[in-house]
């Protein structure tokens, strides 16, 4: 069974997009590659349970095992040796990044408290969209008695959008809801 979003792009989101910037190839409409969820964990280093349980959370959240990040070199003023992990990432493509997405747009952003929608200018350029969350607790599958510490996490949403322009028509056709 293939994700509701998947579909609702198939049938609706393609043919609006084909038509409102008149490609001329069917292979020059964007449409969404990958979406990476990228957790900073500089608290943890001291303690290994933090990591685990931010690791398991974020698992929780992706659908798939996240990747501990590892730092590349040392710096002694945060004190950081090189090889400590500092973070977990998950990149998501195919039907779990269409699940997440429909999950993130219509359940966990409506929960954020006084949202009135994301920001327009966190574009880079190249029609991809970046943006954080400031706690895990949006998610429906965090049970909140079972936190231990409220993390936030840097979302990427990136697409084959040539121009912001086209990014953010198809963001907001998949149900991004952008602030007016």
């Amino acid at each position: 069974m293939a994700a509701r979003l998947k579909e609702r792009y198939k049938k609706d989101i393609f043919p609006a997009l084909q038509e409102k910037f008149h490609y001329n190839n069917v292979m020059e409409v964007p449409k969404l590659e990958k979406i990476t969820l990228n957790m900073g964990l500089g608290d943890c280093k001291d303690n290994p349970k933090l990591l685990e349980m931010a690791v398991k959370e974020m698992a929780i959240i992706a659908g798939q095992a996240p990747v501990v990040t590892k730092s590349r070199k040392s710096i002694a003023n945060f004190k950081v040796r090189s090889g400590m992990s500092v973070g977990c990432k998950v990149t998501l493509r195919g039907d779990r990044m269409y699940e997440f997405a429909d999950k993130f747009f219509n359940i966990a952003l409506p929960r954020v408290r006084d949202f009135k929608g994301v920001s327009a200018n966190s574009f880079d350029g190249r029609g991809n969209y970046s943006m954080g969350v400031k706690e895990q607790l949006i998610f429906p599958e965090i049970v909140y008695d079972q936190v231990e510490k409220i993390r936030g996490m840097d979302i990427v949403f990136t697409t084959t959008a040539k121009t912001d322009e086209e990014a953010k028509a198809l963001l907001e056709l998949l149900g991004m809801p952008f602030e007016k």
